[in-house]
């Protein structure tokens, strides 16, 4: 960590995968609407791409969308589609039910270990990659989210949701406790309200959620979809690279002490203002202008030494 401080550019270089491992070509967005004629045959999941945003829409309401593997799979997927214009990705379902969490029928004794470990790994993989990548990640959630699917909107940076959502970690009253769900819950959430929602699996109202940090924002119904795409369009007016390098430090300083943070977060404002575009922003400001970003990770020409006459 010391050496992350200390460097002028590490900690840029450190972030530098930035936007080269995000995704997709562009199509067009739309935004999932439950259909009861929903075939078993259809996609698991709908993607769609305009003017830098990506839709990815859980598609199989019959089974309550379930992270099945094959689910997880397809997500991961979807996630890490290539594409040089991507810069937020929003995560919605069809159907009543955002995600119901893991398919019970995968869990029996069975499949066997080696396969429940693989579904919770794969799981994992996802969760994780919701954080770790450098493009911003909008849950919007009409219904009810439980489980692995309340994993699901833990693990993403914002969650817009409807005023009728639930929200819970019912594992508990079908005998396997919400063990995984409750790393993303428990950091998004007081300790004292994530353990009552894994002790009882009793359902959180929308309002709650919002009261105790799950979502960002519960709006009515009808508005969820422009509340959310208000939100991602507004990350779209700003640098690719500053948003990338500031998700990327977020998360990196939350896992520090106090002290330990600031020291990484010192360098990483330094380094921020060597970019091309952090000293377009500012100047931008300065003259009054709407800013032209690069959308880049390249920094600005070292300035050149003056040479000193050391002859007295």
């Amino acid at each position: 960590m010391a050496a992350i401080t200390r460097s002028r550019f590490s900690s840029v270089s450190l972030f530098c995968k930035l936007s080269l491992r995000q995704s997709l070509k562009n199509t067009r967005i739309a935004v999932c609407k439950y259909s009861s004629d929903s075939k078993e045959t259809e996609p698991l999941t709908k993607v769609t791409e305009e003017n830098g945003i990506r839709t990815i829409c859980l598609n199989n309401p019959k089974k309550r969308n379930a992270l099945s593997l094959k689910m997880l799979e397809t997500l991961w997927q979807d996630l890490s589609k290539k594409s040089k214009d991507l810069r937020v990705i929003i995560l919605t379902a069809n159907g009543p039910v955002f995600s119901a969490g893991h398919d019970l029928k995968e869990l029996t004794a069975k499949e066997g270990r080696h396969y429940h470990e693989k579904v919770f790994a794969s799981c994992t993989y996802v969760m994780s990659l919701l954080q770790e990548m450098t493009i911003p990640v909008i849950a919007e959630v009409y219904g009810l989210a439980t489980a692995a699917g309340c994993q699901l909107v833990a693990s993403c940076d914002i969650a817009v949701a409807s005023e009728k959502a639930q929200f819970a970690t019912p594992g508990v009253n079908v005998g396997l406790f919400c063990s995984t769900p409750a790393v993303a819950v428990g950091r998004a959430v007081p300790r004292k309200v994530a353990m009552e929602m894994l002790f009882t699996g009793k359902p959180i109202s929308a309002q709650d959620a919002l009261l105790h940090g799950l979502v960002s924002k519960v709006v009515p119904e009808d508005q969820v979809s422009e509340e959310t795409m208000k939100i991602a369009k507004k990350i779209c007016e700003t640098s690719k690279s500053v948003v990338a390098l500031g998700k990327t430090s977020f998360h990196e300083q939350m896992k520090l002490e106090r002290r330990e943070a600031y020291k990484l977060t010192e360098a990483i404002m330094a380094n921020n203002l060597q970019l091309i575009d952090g000293q377009e922003g500012i100047q931008s400001f300065i003259e009054k202008r709407t800013p032209v970003w690069t959308h880049t990770m390249k920094t600005i020409p070292a300035p050149v030494s003056k040479k000193h006459d050391l002859d007295d």
